[in-house]
């Protein structure tokens, strides 16, 4: 179809016309999932408050300043950002409101906002509830990405009764992003420094995470790059011959390889849980990791894809990952015809001007607000059971492959609405075959 002259003039002033008015009328949060979302998808009981900190992680290697003559790299201190949802208590006529701002992604239309502005029910520094001690859920973004980018499951978890902490992972936010290799290096090594830092802040008198924060429960969520991260977080030491190793120069990945004292001795047993989605790194060429690297994940896992990932990979990266971590109790949901932006939120009104900015946010087949929303169901499922110890949770998990009319419609969807998934699961010890058809 061919636009006239006339009409290509003002299709700018309907968009212009469009934005506007999202932007002056009320916008619903993304942790509000819409009617037709899974059982376990809603919010929970528990107000959520939200509070920025601010943490430096001493003496980490510079590797953006590497210097090839010498074959080193300074050191320095690496600041994070880092937003945190908990359950808080929410005063008579002061509601869970809040708005978080954002750098656009991608290349937006010259006269497009640069920014943009995506709406939230929390409050800003809100008194964190009394009595009762909650799980921390680690939230880890792709590259580039940043810590409001999965707004729909920060607050959506801690309404459900978590402490959610997202990571601005420095050198890999929109609109400051940096040579590759700082993110290739560093992504694990924020996660874990992330979970200690606030493990250590939940033991400070007046510290509003202490008597909040049980730090003995931590799951990490991480897509994409965050993904990538978290495998190595739970275990899946790197591949010395893998894409990154043969990135990173002057030895400095070997203390992420397998194998590696250095490696051995970072593993923490008060980590729980891993949630990968569309996790980046296993596909060739890069490679990352090797059998006996992915054997080393033996906490329970749910990976997330779209079986159209043109970034992570389906076949040889995310289900290759899937399938090697053998010793973890294991599951993944697939998409149908999705490609990798099965992660984040849906998109902003600001981003409609430009494909390259809308194509970070949002997916050519599926709906967005319902892989949130089917994000939510499982992600909450997967965490109640293995942080919770929760076993009612189990049928919303242990799903058929597909769901089908009759007796095999998946526990938590409405009848003829789990169409498009796929969901496979494997015990500990038990190796998937080729054709996956558990």
């Amino acid at each position: 179809m061919r636009f006239s002259t006339s009409l290509r003039a003002i299709a700018p002033l309907f968009l212009a016309s469009a934005v506007a008015a999202a932007q002056e009328s009320p916008a619903v949060a993304f942790s509000i999932p819409p009617v037709d979302a899974p059982e376990l998808a809603p919010r929970g009981r528990w107000g959520v408050g939200v509070r920025t900190l601010d943490l430096v992680n001493p003496g980490q290697v510079d590797i953006l300043h590497f210097d090839r003559e010498t074959g080193k790299a300074p050191l320095y201190d690496r600041p994070l950002k880092i937003e945190v949802w908990y359950p808080a208590v929410i005063p008579a006529g002061n509601p869970e409101r809040v708005t978080y701002a954002s750098a656009m992604p991608g290349t937006p239309a010259p006269d497009a906002p640069k920014t943009f502005r995506i709406p939230g029910k929390a409050l800003r520094d809100a008194a964190p509830v009394s009595g009762e001690r909650f799980p921390l859920v680690i939230v880890s973004h792709g590259y580039p990405g940043s810590r409001t980018f999965l707004t729909y499951l920060t607050e959506n978890l801690a309404s459900k009764g978590y402490v959610v902490a997202a990571i601005d992972h420095t050198d890999s936010v929109f609109g400051a992003q940096a040579a590759f290799t700082s993110t290739l290096l560093n992504r694990a090594a924020d996660q874990w420094f992330t979970i200690d830092a606030l493990a250590a802040r939940s033991l400070v008198a007046g510290d509003f995470l202490n008597g909040l924060l049980d730090a003995s429960r931590v799951a990490i969520a991480g897509y994409s790059m965050g993904g990538y991260g978290a495998l190595a977080s739970a275990g899946a030491g790197y591949s010395q011959q893998g894409g990154s190793a043969r990135t990173i120069p002057g030895g400095y990945f070997d203390p992420w390889t397998a194998g590696n004292a250095k490696f051995e001795a970072r593993k923490r047993d008060n980590l729980k849980a891993l949630v990968a989605i569309a996790p980046w790194g296993a596909q060739p060429p890069n490679s990352n990791w090797d059998p006996g690297g992915l054997a080393g994940i033996h906490v329970p896992s749910l990976f997330i894809v779209g079986d159209q990932d043109d970034v992570s990979g389906y076949e040889k990266g995310v289900r290759k990952a899937f399938e090697g971590a053998v010793n973890s109790d294991r599951r993944m949901l697939v998409y149908e015809n999705a490609r990798h932006n099965v992660g984040g939120n849906p998109p902003p009104p600001e981003a409609m001007g430009s494909f390259t900015a809308r194509a970070f946010f949002d997916e050519p087949v599926w709906r967005k607000d319902r892989i949130a929303a089917i994000n939510q169901h499982f992600i909450t499922a997967f965490l109640d059971l293995y942080l919770k110890g929760d076993e009612t949770r189990r049928a919303y998990l242990d799903v058929p492959v597909k769901s089908t009319e009759g007796s095999t419609v998946w526990k938590g969807f409405q009848r003829r609405w789990a169409l498009g998934l796929q969901m496979y699961r494997y015990a500990p010890g038990e190796a998937a075959p080729l054709g996956i058809s558990k």
